[in-house]
């Protein structure tokens, strides 16, 4: 695998073939990477895997026409004829008056900022074997485990370069790795599945696997018997596992396409009040060791620490360059890409900031209510806010958790559940999105 200036130097090499092919633009993304998975189950090796890959994306303008177009033939003779294709592609292309690379102004000229994600670690498979096996024998000896989905264990490298024809070179590389395990608890009709599983930037901070196991094992365990409950409007409470995906509905609600597009739920709300005056939302590009830190963005841009929601408050658009010139804005250094199509956005580790409550003190009111731990489906409607998912968890009666509940359907609109919500103080940073316990008192729950 290419080390970060080697794949460097490839994307600027390219950039400059297609210069002097007669681009009036262009910029490219190198990527390469290479992983080892090893899954066990029942005790046995059930899968080794070795993946190894590299591709280069390249986009090339002519005026305000544009084409893009990528290859994973690394041969001098395919990339060369790659440029030609670009160019000729992008000639028969329509118009675009927002097409462009980000301005120059603002792409970065200083060194990127460390992110320290990649511990130069490489543990054979026997250790990852050895992981996997410790995560699933966990599992398997909770009292009430019947049957395993398996252990995994993973390892892997990436490193990403970007170039653009205006002055913009970069690469940086990361190291990720995983420890997971899935059982099913129960017999017959009766049984229940859960998992729990932990990833990391560095190899030394993964969770130990046989505590991954054991919460697996529990949580499964857990949810066998559901009760029936009483339908209607109650408080809802979401755990952090899936409380993070109330964020993300947020984050497609504010990107700059959406706005531009007039297909969210949120378009007038910038400056605007939209949660409680009590939460904050943080971007957090720089954190070290975060599972998705980078220095620059996907158009050579800085990223930078940036508050989303500030006291409830929405305080900006993410945009690239294509939505921002849209919008009449300038880009906000939140640009994604991979190495085919035009930049979209994306946010880095995000997290909704600690409340002031206890978790315990967040449900002591709640006489009747549901604690959410898993999220079925996709029904939410981005242009309206409207959101109806399948879900499980627990019954809350009388400030308690109690037993467990499935095959539920949580409704409410995202405008009223956004503004009801309230954090507890028990954040932690476990995914790339994270939350406290949030609880909201603006749903209606349908028992299965």
């Amino acid at each position: 695998m290419l080390k970060p200036q080697e794949a460097q130097d490839r994307a600027d090499d390219l950039i400059s073939q297609a210069k002097k092919a007669g681009a009036d633009a262009a910029d490219a993304i190198y990527v390469c990477d290479a992983a080892t998975q090893v899954q066990m189950r029942l005790g046995n090796l059930e899968d080794v895997e070795r993946s190894e890959g590299e591709e280069i994306g390249l986009r090339v303008f002519v005026g305000k026409r544009s084409a893009t177009v990528s290859s994973s033939d690394m041969d001098p003779a395919i990339l060369s004829a790659l440029v030609d294709r670009a160019l000729d592609m992008a000639k028969e292309a329509p118009e675009d008056q927002y097409a462009g690379l980000a301005p120059e102004d603002l792409i970065l000229k200083s060194d990127p900022h460390p992110i320290d994600g990649d511990d130069g670690e490489d543990p054979e498979p026997e250790v990852l074997r050895e992981m996997a096996l410790q995560a699933e024998d966990a599992a398997r000896a909770v009292s009430g485990v019947t049957n395993s989905e398996g252990g995994g264990a993973s390892a892997g490298r990436a490193s990403v370069a970007l170039a653009t024809s205006h002055g913009f070179s970069g690469a940086y590389s990361t190291s990720g790795y995983s420890v997971s395990a899935s059982v099913i608890a129960g017999e017959g009709d009766g049984m229940e599945r859960d998992y729990a599983y932990d990833s990391k930037r560095y190899f030394e901070d993964l969770d130990n696997a046989e505590q991954i196991g054991k919460e697996a094992g529990e949580r499964a365990v857990s949810r066998l018997n559901p009760v029936d409950f009483k339908s209607g409007a109650m408080p809802v409470v979401y755990d952090p596992r899936v409380g993070n995906s109330l964020l993300g509905h947020f984050i497609g609600a504010i990107s700059g396409s959406s706005i531009a597009r007039k297909t969210s739920f949120l378009l007038d709300a910038l400056d605007t009040q939209i949660f409680d005056n009590a939460i904050t939302i943080i971007d957090c590009p720089h954190r070290k060791r975060g599972q998705r830190s980078k220095a620059f963005d996907g158009e050579g841009l800085p990223t930078a620490k940036t508050k989303l929601i500030d006291d409830g408050r929405l305080t900006q658009w993410i945009m690239e360059s294509a939505a921002a010139r849209q919008l009449g804005l300038k880009p906000t250094g939140h640009a994604s890409r991979g190495v085919g199509g035009a930049p979209g956005v994306s946010v880095t580790n995000l997290h909704m900031c600690n409340g002031t409550v206890a978790k315990s003190d967040l449900i002591k009111d709640i006489r009747h209510g549901v604690y959410i731990t898993e999220l079925i489906g996709m029904g939410v409607n981005p242009v309206t806010g409207d959101y109806s998912r399948g879900a499980g968890g627990f019954l809350i009666t009388d400030g308690e958790i109690g037993p467990p509940i499935s095959e539920i359907t949580i409704a409410g609109n995202l405008k009223d559940m956004f503004a009801s919500l309230i954090p507890a103080d028990d954040l932690e940073y476990k995914f790339a999105i994270n939350t406290p316990t949030l609880r909201t008192d603006s749903m209606t729950v349908a028992g299965g």
